[in-house]
């Protein structure tokens, strides 16, 4: 069974390419500066259709996070266990990525983390990585 992977909309390709990249994109109103918390045509605050996409600097806190022990499908039994965290960028903007695995044994809410990229059957997919 293959896992699987996003696939990037009109609204969200800029995001990925950036993941293919190597760098973390986000977007923000070029009228008010609001940042996005996802992807969109228009600004959630002021409506504009002025939105930039700028580049993170990939680090931020963990939120939540919690280890899954049990794979939902046949497609991640090979990955079990692994850490699906919630981290808030600094930036203003939330992502939910898997941890890599050296982060696991030591993930604390609060703790700083760097968003990574993992390449995972040819699409690279941010990923969360301690901070020493």
């Amino acid at each position: 069974m293959k896992r699987p992977l996003p696939s990037a909309t009109a609204e969200t390709r800029p995001f990925w390419d950036g993941c293919s990249d190597g760098e973390l994109r986000y977007q923000a109103c070029g009228d008010c500066g609001t940042v996005q918390p996802i992807p969109r045509s228009f600004c959630s605050h002021c409506q504009s259709r002025r939105l930039d996409w700028k580049r993170s600097s990939a680090v931020g806190t963990v939120l939540s996070f919690t280890v899954v022990q049990r794979a939902p499908t046949a497609a991640f039994r090979a990955e079990v266990p692994y850490a699906i965290v919630l981290v808030d960028v600094d930036e203003g903007f939330r992502l939910m990525v898997n941890s890599d695995a050296g982060l696991q044994p030591t993930l604390a809410i609060g703790q700083k983390v760097r968003i990574g990229f993992k390449d995972v059957e040819g699409v690279k997919l941010p990923h969360a990585e301690a901070l020493p």
